[in-house]
C-alpha cells in the first residue's frame, strides 16, 4: 500500500477554522499512522518530502519513498513507479487522512485483480482509495472533482472500474463540517 503524506506543520489546513496549527498536526499523524496500522499484512510505503514525516514512517516500519518538489500526483506516480519496479504488480494508494481505515483490507482482499477499484470520498468528490496495476499509464489527478478524473482516466485506459462507495473508507477528514462526524465515530478522540 502506498501513502501520500505531507508535512504535518502543512496538511489540514482547511481545517484552520476549527483546529489550530498544533492540532491539525496531531491529527494529520494520528490518521496517517491509523491507515499504516491499518495496511497490514500488506507492507506499507509512504511517499514524502519531509524529513520528519520520513523519520516518523520509518519509526513505524515503513517503506519510504522520498519524492521532493513533485506535487502530490507527481509524488504517487512516482511513488507507484518505484513499487512496479520491485515487482510490485497492483498498488492500493491510500490518503492518510482516512477516520476509519479499517476496512482497507478488505478492500484489498475484495479487489478482483484486474482493472481500478475506486473509492471516492462522501461527497463523491474526491478519491480516497485507488488500486491500480502499476502495468498501465494511469495518471492519477488529485484535487478537486478528482473522482470523476480518476473514473474518466480508467474508462479511456479501457479497463475495468470498480467503485465503492458508503463504506467506512468515504470519511476522510478534510472539512470542519467532517470533525463531528470522525469524534462521533472514535468516541471524542
Amino acid at each position: 500500500m502506498l501513502v501520500p503524506v505531507k508535512a504535518f506543520g502543512e496538511a489540514k489546513r482547511r481545517l484552520s477554522p476549527a483546529l489550530d496549527a498544533g492540532d491539525r498536526a496531531a491529527l494529520s499523524r494520528r490518521l496517517a499512522a491509523g491507515v499504516i496500522a491499518a495496511a497490514a499484512p500488506l507492507p506499507a510505503a509512504v511517499v514524502c518530502d519531509d524529513r520528519e514525516v520520513a523519520g516518523w514512517a520509518r519509526s513505524l516500519g515503513a517503506l519510504v519513498i522520498w519524492e521532493p518538489g513533485r506535487g502530490l500526483n507527481g509524488a504517487v506516480a512516482a511513488g507507484v513507479a518505484h513499487l512496479a519496479g520491485q515487482g510490485v504488480a497492483t498498488v492500493m494508494v491510500a490518503h492518510g487522512d482516512l477516520a476509519e481505515p479499517e476496512e482497507l483490507g478488505d478492500l484489498w482482499a475484495a479487489h478482483p485483480g484486474v482493472g481500478v477499484t475506486l473509492v471516492p470520498d462522501g461527497r463523491d468528490d474526491g478519491t480516497n482509495v485507488v488500486v491500480v496495476p502499476t502495468a498501465t499509464a494511469f495518471r492519477f489527478s488529485y484535487g478537486p472533482g478528482s473522482f470523476r478524473r480518476h473514473l474518466d482516466e480508467a474508462t479511456s485506459l479501457g479497463l475495468a472500474v470498480r467503485v465503492v462507495r458508503g463504506s467506512a473508507l468515504s470519511l476522510d477528514i478534510d472539512l470542519p463540517s467532517d470533525l463531528p462526524i470522525h469524534r462521533a465515530r472514535v468516541g471524542g478522540r
